[in-house]
C-alpha cells in the first residue's frame, strides 16, 4: 500500500501525519490528556507531498509512525542517506546517529540530489565527503583510508565512521555511565571488535582471510546478508520509493536490534565474565608454582578473555589449562587453552596415552584417581574432583 504525508498548519504549531494513498487522510495528534484525537483534514490548511522521508520512533512497525513535530518542521533534525539499493552500513549508520542526543528522532531522508543531501544535518554513505564536524560520513570518496585505531586497521563504513565518533557517547548513555568511565571505553572496544569491524570490511569488500582458495561453503546468514535481502526483489510489481523506504526501515530495525543484542550481550555478560577472569589470572600463582594453570572460580565464558587479558596483563609464561567445575553434574574438567580464539589446536593437549581412555583405564594409565575422560584431541578431560583436576594438569604440563 501506498503512503503519503501531510502537514496541518495550526498556528505555531506543524502536525505531520501519514495515511494511505486509497484511503482520505485524518490527522492524529496527542492532547494533553495524552490520547490520540483525529481530525478531519481541512483543506486550507494542509499540505502534500510523496513521502521522501521518514519519521519514527522505536522501530517497532513496519509503516511510518504518525507523530507531532511541535513549532516548526525545522527543529527535526534531518539525516540524509542514498536512496535505491541499500546495505547493512548505511541503515545501521541511521540507526546509530538516532541513539545520540544530537540526532534523537532525527527524520531519514533518502535521495542523491547534492543540493538536498548539502541541506541536511547529517549525511551518511553519499556525497564523497567524509567530514565529522559537519556529520558528513561517507567513505566511497578518492583517497579516503579512515580506520578505527586502537589497533584495528580495517576500512571504514559509514556505520564504523559513525560509531567511531559518537560510539561512546551511544554506549554511556546505554549504561548510564559517564563516558570517561572504563568499562565505557571497553565496551567500545569490544563491540566494535565483535560486531562493528565485520560491517566495515564485508561493506568494503575485504576478505575474513588473506588465501586465494574458493571458500568450502556460502554463508548467506551474516547481518550483512540479510539485511541485503530486504531491498526490493526485482519481481516485485511495487518499486515505489514508498515501499524502498519501507524496507529501509525494516533493514534499519534488524541493523539496529542486533546491535543493542551486541551491546546488551557485552554489558551482562561479557564485562562480568571478563571481570572473573581477570581475578582467576591474577590469583594463578596460588594454584601452581608454573603459573600456568588457572581455576575458574565460577562457570563463565572465559575463552576469549583469557587471550585478551594475557596480552594486556602481559601474562608470562601463557596460561596452558584451564580448571573448572560442570554445574551440571558437580564434576571437574582441565581444558587445554588454545593456540589462538579461532583455533582448535591447543597450547599443550593433555598426554597422547590418555586419550579416548575413561574411568578405572585413564586412573590406571595416569596414575591419579577418579578420573572421567580424556578427549581423543586430549583439548579436554575430566575428573571427578578438584583435586584430581588440578594433578591432571600438573602431569600434562610436565609431560
Amino acid at each position: 500500500m501506498g503512503w503519503a504525508y501531510g502537514l496541518f498548519l495550526d498556528r505555531s504549531n506543524v502536525l505531520r501525519f501519514y495515511f494511505p494513498l486509497a484511503l482520505p487522510p485524518f490527522l492524529f495528534s496527542q492532547s494533553q490528556s495524552g490520547k490520540a484525537k483525529a481530525m478531519v483534514r481541512r483543506s486550507a490548511g494542509l499540505v502534500f507531498g510523496k513521502t521522501v522521508s521518514l519519521s519514527w520512533r522505536g522501530l517497532a512497525s513496519s509503516k511510518p509512525h504518525l507523530n507531532r513535530l511541535a513549532s516548526s518542521t525545522m527543529a527535526t533534525k534531518q539525516v540524509g542517506t542514498h536512496n535505491g539499493s541499500f546495505h547493512c552500513d548505511e541503515a545501521l549508520a541511521c540507526f546509530l546517529l538516532r541513539l545520540t542526543g544530537k540526532f534523537s528522532g532525527a527524520n531519514v531522508v533518502r535521495t542523491r540530489d547534492l543540493q538536498i543531501l548539502n541541506s541536511l544535518d547529517a549525511v551518511v554513505d553519499v556525497g564523497g565527503l567524509y567530514d565529522p564536524t559537519r556529520d558528513r560520513y561517507d567513505h566511497h570518496q578518492h583517497g579516503f583510508h579512515e580506520v578505527f585505531g586502537h589497533g584495528f586497521t580495517t576500512k571504514l563504513s559509514s556505520a564504523g565512521l559513525v560509531y567511531k565518533h559518537y560510539g561512546m557517547e551511544i554506549i554511556s548513555k546505554e549504561l548510564n555511565l559517564e563516558e570517561k568511565h572504563p568499562n565505557v571505553n571497553r565496551l567500545f572496544l569490544a563491540v566494535y571488535k565483535s560486531f562493528m569491524e565485520a560491517i566495515d570490511a564485508v561493506d568494503n569488500g575485504i576478505n575474513q582471510y588473506d588465501i586465494d582458495q574458493p571458500p568450502k561453503y556460502v554463508n548467506n546468514t551474516n547481518l550483512s546478508s540479510r539485511v541485503g535481502r530486504l531491498n526490493l526483489d526485482w519481481v516485485d510489481p511495487d518499486q515505489s520509493s514508498e515501499k524502498e523506504n519501507e524496507a529501509f526501515q525494516r533493514a534499519m530495525e534488524l541493523a539496529g536490534s542486533e546491535f543493542l543484542d551486541t551491546l546488551n550481550f557485552h554489558v551482562k555478560s561479557w564485562l562480568p565474565a571478563r571481570s572473573i577472569v581477570m581475578e582467576c589470572l591474577l590469583a594463578r600463582e596460588n594454584i601452581d608454582p608454573s603459573r600456568e594453570i588457572m581455576v575458574l572460580t565460577k562457570s563463565c565464558p572465559w575463552k576469549l578473555h583469557i587471550f585478551e587479558l594475557e596480552e594486556e596483563m602481559k601474562i608470562y609464561p601463557s596460561i596452558k589449562y584451564v580448571i573448572y567445575q560442570d554445574d551440571r553434574n558437580k564434576t571437574w574438567r582441565v581444558q587445554a587453552v588454545s593456540v589462538s580464539p579461532d583455533k582448535f589446536e591447543s597450547r599443550k593437549p593433555l598426554p597422547f596415552l590418555w586419550r579416548g581412555l575413561e574411568y578405572e583405564k585413564l586412573s590406571e594409565v595416569a596414575e591419579i584417581s577418579g578420573c572421567v575422560f580424556v578427549h581423543m584431541s586430549g583439548f579436554i578431560g575430566g575428573n571427578q574432583t578438584y583435586e584430581g583436576a588440578l594433578a591432571m594438569a600438573r602431569v600434562s604440563l610436565t609431560s
